[in-house]
């Protein structure tokens, strides 16, 4: 009996440290200001405004970025993002310019969410089921894992993409696009990010 006791304590104890162990989500923006992010100058594009980061074309329809102020290796980043008026145009970029597409895409002329857009290529590949997936007068959640050079969506709680970039970097800011030449509005919310890394620091910067 009391072998059995033990190893049920060690079998507990085994479980309570792998859930130790597992990565933590952990909120990039506090639903209050801008705090963690590089606010552009002159900023009349992002607004905080009730928990959630309102995101506005400006009357000149110039496009920004706004990227986050510390840099991440290996993460998963989940925003939650409803569509608002216009063009809408938007997307998450992953450490440089690779991005996963909101919206519109100016070259397919088409959605094209949750499918990565790669400078100098394009689309190489389209996120499968988005047309059933997404919806467009309500809030829908955007989860991306980054492994390496590896990049996974899901929408919506659905695996949707899976693609290896050639041109990502190893680590790099996180960013939140608003595309110019475009009237549009889009908010985002519950943006979290859950660090792969390894390494305790990591999702701290340093």
């Amino acid at each position: 009996m009391t072998r059995n006791l033990i190893y049920t304590a060690f079998f507990f104890l085994l479980i309570g440290f792998a859930v130790a162990q597992e990565p933590k989500s952990k909120k990039i923006f506090n639903g209050k200001d801008l705090s963690g992010w590089k606010v552009p100058k002159d900023n009349i594009w992002w607004l905080v405004e009730d928990e959630i980061l309102k995101v506005r074309s400006g009357a000149n329809k110039k496009g920004s970025i706004l990227w986050t102020e510390k840099e991440f290796s290996d993460f998963i980043i989940e925003v939650d993002f409803r569509f608002g008026e216009g063009n809408i145009d938007s997307g998450v970029h992953l450490r440089n310019m690779d991005q996963i597409q909101i919206g519109i895409s100016g070259m397919k002329k088409r959605d094209m969410t949750a499918s990565p857009y790669i400078p100098g290529k394009g689309y190489p590949v389209e996120a499968e089921g988005i047309a059933e997936l997404l919806k467009m007068k309500d809030w829908n959640h955007l989860k991306t894992e980054v492994r390496g050079m590896t990049y996974t969506c899901w929408l919506n709680g659905k695996k949707v993409m899976t693609y290896t970039s050639e041109t990502g970097k190893a680590k790099g800011p996180i960013g939140l696009q608003l595309h110019s030449g475009k009237v549009m509005s889009i908010d985002f919310r519950n943006i979290a990010l859950t660090d792969l890394s390894g390494k305790e620091n990591a999702a701290k910067g340093e």
